[in-house]
């Protein structure tokens, strides 16, 4: 895919979103790179902001102080042009960051899924450490209330099964195909994710 098509060059921002463990930074990273275009991970910019793990922010400024942060950063990497931005699972809980992402007329949206019990298995086997894990009891809740924003995502690809390198497959073909128009998908209508 070239950054001459003209269905990527109107949309010079892809957003990936989805649950912990979709696998968005390790996608993200792949997808940019057969794109030519720069990766950001929004957890690995707030981090840098910070100069403190996701897990010290939660610890200093908890859950809803890390989502103002988180909100400012996702803010400002949106700023880039010709990039693939990974989001942290609970960015789209922000008012802010699901407004940007609908409003924005140069941004693709990514869903990535695969069932929760496979996502989780996922964070296990990652030397990442996760707050929010620490509450298995609120898992599935907050799966739950995350996933009517995360299915407002223009393109959707459950990754169950697959492996990284086919999952960026799959989305090279959709990326290629031009973005559908608000007048014929009514889910893709005044999206807000």
């Amino acid at each position: 895919m070239s950054l001459l098509d003209p269905a990527l060059n109107k949309k010079s921002r892809i957003v990936l979103v989805g649950f912990m463990g979709a696998g968005k930074t390790t996608i993200g990273a792949l997808l940019a790179s057969r794109l030519g275009w720069a990766f950001l991970d929004a957890d690995a910019a707030l981090e840098k902001r910070t100069g403190l793990s996701i897990a010290e922010v939660f610890t200093r400024d908890g859950e809803q102080g890390f989502r103002v942060l988180e909100a400012e950063t996702v803010a400002e990497l949106m700023q880039q042009d010709h990039v693939v931005i990974a989001l942290g699972g609970g960015a789209i809980e922000s008012p802010s960051t699901r407004s940007l992402l609908g409003s924005s007329a140069n941004i693709r949206t990514v869903f990535l899924d695969a069932p929760l019990k496979s996502m989780l298995g996922r964070c296990q086997d990652s030397p990442t450490i996760r707050p929010l894990l620490q509450d298995r009891e609120a898992i599935h809740a907050r799966y739950e209330r995350r996933l009517p924003h995360y299915q407002s995502a223009e393109i959707a690809v459950n990754t169950e099964g697959l492996t990284p390198e086919e999952v960026v497959d799959i989305l090279s073909e959709r990326l290629h195909e031009p973005p559908v128009g608000a007048e014929a998908d009514e889910n893709f209508k005044g999206r807000s994710l």
